[in-house]
């Protein structure tokens, strides 16, 4: 197999070659209109016939590692060090990206299958989805490249062949690990299409913003997979790690948040360029700085520059991404120099408060809370560059810049709804803000009723104040957001003589764009308030002994016993808590320590009880050497459970603005005839 896998890989890289030479040749000769011996649209053709080729020869050679891992075949040096024989199935199927080479053959695997769908869609614009498809095959091309010529995937073992392999890293082993990865990678990989697009429409000087509705679809499908992608990976954090948090500011937890913030920042201001024809150079710049950012992110992970708990592969890889980055930004300023009287737009923005404006203070804070993330990233490869040392910029840094920014940027998320186009009148802003505003204070008086207080012992507690501020603002955003709803419905139910669920329904499908934004909204906002439930994280740590107790919160912690097990594939440590409330017993809880036989490392995991309101979370820390009784660390973590309903919340949303509006025909004959509602501009399919 790895001779086949070897051969796929060089096969794929011919024919990605081929595709990038005959593509752009074909594209030039239609461009200059010159003549030629062959038929530049033939020649495009075979380009394009030559890119689905390749995605089955990537598609070959990812078969033949996950075929070699089943098999058991480590003669291969790279399944050797990512599985054994008593690794279970689905973890077999997670060694594909659990190095550096399996990483970057799925990423290849994932740009073509991309690539595939794209050059089968060819008809819809033959020419643009040609620039497209050559600038997939230029992108294909680095990456068969580096996995032929640097990290080969198939590369054989000298010596003799051991009975078993190293096994997978005990972090990996954990069920999110099987879907976390491939979810971020399709988010990662995914931006390089509406990137080609946007770099193929400046080329040719595409007529008219038709390309941005080309990509929509493929934007938000990819903005969905790296949102999935990275509430994932707090998830996963969350409960292997151990430490009680989600999101540490990790370097390669900033890695996958930067392009998330741009690509974020892409979605919201091409409505600007669909509506208004503006801020075409910004829309340009923005989807390839978040390319560039999805090379930096595999970059980090990959090529051992920054040390981090999510870095599970590192190797000299770096100078290929750094000299392909470097070639990508020139090609992206040369052409944007040479096209750039072609985004020229004669509309201006006329007032500061109108929905323009709330479009364009959204983008820059979301640019700038991506530009102190990636300072504080780069930082410390920066110090060492410049004094010999690494200075590593921790998570107080980061949260006394990005906290306020974020809670600024989810205010706009409430103003913005509030807002016409062009501008406001003052009657419109204190008619459309009252509600909010009511809502804000009340939130305020309601946290200072329940005993949150934004100062302790004379001084101000940041973690409260922020807390307070957060719920104040989410309070005041989601009255804003469930007023235009009301709103819109209030008047087809009127009109309609249909229930407010009805009507509502109806309203949404009308302009599923805008109101699945609406949504999309919301869940950030839910989001949010289990974010600022962080600020009331309490802990106890004690070594406990049989029957020994220990409390936290309303809880109260047990232990009951001490059991072990084991398999093949590691032994464990069992610790069986009853927890009690109000003298009750009312669930039982088994954190875990386990130790994996072929790594030879630890690995905790986590005990977690949900509830609304917060989660009990228990950890196994180890054993006393000296009395050999475990350490148990308990967490009260209110609201956690809030982040991942609002990431529910968000998928929801998503795939309502991903549905066709109804339209304006059909709208009106889902109302009865008598009763049809004119669509006016709120219930129109625009935004």
């Amino acid at each position: 197999m790895a001779t086949f896998g070897s051969f796929c890989l060089l096969i794929a890289l011919v024919l990605g070659a081929y595709n990038l030479f005959a593509g752009a040749v074909a594209l030039r000769l239609i461009s200059t209109g010159q003549p030629a011996r062959i038929s530049p649209e033939r020649l495009a053709d075979t380009a394009r016939r030559a890119g689905i080729a390749g995605f089955i020869a990537v598609t070959g050679a990812a078969f033949a590692l996950i075929w070699s891992v089943f098999a058991n075949d480590f003669s291969i040096t790279y399944i050797l060090e990512h599985s054994n024989r008593a690794l279970p199935i689905p973890y077999k199927f997670a060694a594909l990206w659990s190095g550096q080479e399996g990483s970057l053959l799925l990423w290849a695997w994932l740009l073509g299958t991309y690539g595939f769908i794209l050059r089968l869609r060819h008809k819809t614009d033959v020419k643009l989805y040609a620039y497209a498809g050559t600038i997939l095959a230029g992108i294909q091309v680095f990456f068969l490249s580096v996995l032929v010529f640097a990290a080969p995937p198939f590369a054989l073992l000298s010596g003799a062949v051991p009975e078993d392999g190293n096994g997978l890293n005990p972090l990996l082993q954990y069920p999110e690990m099987v879907i976390h990865p491939p979810m971020l990678y399709l988010g990662y990989v995914g931006f390089s299409v509406p990137f080609a697009f946007a770099l193929g429409a400046l080329m040719m000087r595409y007529p008219g913003e038709k390309w941005i509705r080309v990509t929509r679809i493929w934007t938000m499908v990819t903005w969905l997979f790296l949102t999935c992608g990275i509430f994932l990976g707090m998830h996963w954090a969350y409960a292997v790690l151990g430490w009680g948090g989600y999101w540490g500011w990790d370097p390669v937890e900033n890695a996958s948040f930067m392009p998330w913030l741009t690509g974020t920042a892409f979605l919201h201001s091409v409505m600007m360029q669909e509506r208004k024809g503006m801020m075409k150079s910004w829309n340009v710049w923005l989807i390839f700085s978040t390319f560039l950012l999805t090379m930096l992110g595999t970059l980090l992970t990959r090529a051992g520059l920054v040390s981090s708990v999510h870095a599970f592969a590192q190797s000299s890889i770096g100078t290929w991404f750094v000299v392909f980055m470097g070639i990508v930004l020139a090609v992206c300023i040369f052409t944007y120099v040479l096209q750039r009287s072609h985004l020229h737009t004669e509309h201006h923005m006329e007032s500061l408060v109108s929905r323009e404006s709330s479009f364009l203070f959204n983008n820059l804070v979301l640019l700038t809370a991506c530009f102190v993330i990636l300072w504080g990233t780069l930082f410390p490869i920066i110090s060492e560059y410049v004094q010999g040392t690494k200075v590593t910029v921790g998570a107080p840094f980061y949260n006394r810049v990005a906290v306020p920014i974020g809670l600024f940027l989810v205010f706009l998320t409430g103003v913005g709804p509030l807002l016409p186009w062009r501008a406001t009148s003052f009657k419109a802003v204190k008619r459309n803000f009252v509600l909010p505003v009511i809502a804000l204070w009340v939130a305020v008086i309601v946290c200072l009723a329940v005993g949150v207080r934004p100062w302790k012992d004379g001084t101000l507690d940041s973690g409260s104040f922020y807390a307070i501020v957060a719920f104040a603002v989410a309070a005041a955003v989601l009255t804003a957001i469930i007023a235009e709803f009301l709103r819109g419905a209030g008047v087809i139910s009127r009109q309609t003589h249909r229930n407010l669920f009805a009507a509502t329904w109806l309203l949404t499908r009308r302009n599923t764009r805008r109101y699945g934004g609406y949504v999309v909204h919301i869940g950030v906002v839910v989001v949010v308030i289990g974010l600022a439930g962080s600020a009331f994280n309490r802990s106890i740590e004690s070594e406990m002994g049989l029957h020994s107790k220990m409390g936290v919160g309303p809880y109260t912690l047990e232990c009951m016993g001490f059991t072990q097990d084991s398999n093949g594939n590691y032994n464990s440590d069992y610790a069986v808590l009853d927890v009690s409330q109000g003298g009750k017993k009312v669930f039982q809880m088994t954190p875990e320590r386990r130790f994996y036989l072929a790594s030879g490392q630890p690995q905790t995991m986590v005990s977690i009880h949900s509830t609304p309101e917060w989660d009990l979370y228990v950890v196994y820390e180890g054993t006393n050497p000296d009395t050999g009784q475990p350490i148990i660390k308990a967490f009260l973590n209110p609201l956690v459970g809030w982040i991942w309903l609002g990431l529910v919340v968000m998928v929801l949303g998503t795939f309502i603005a991903l549905v066709p509006s109804l339209s304006p025909a059909t709208a009106a004959f889902r109302v009865p005839a008598k009763q049809a509602v004119p669509m006016t501009p709120a219930l129109k399919g625009g935004d």
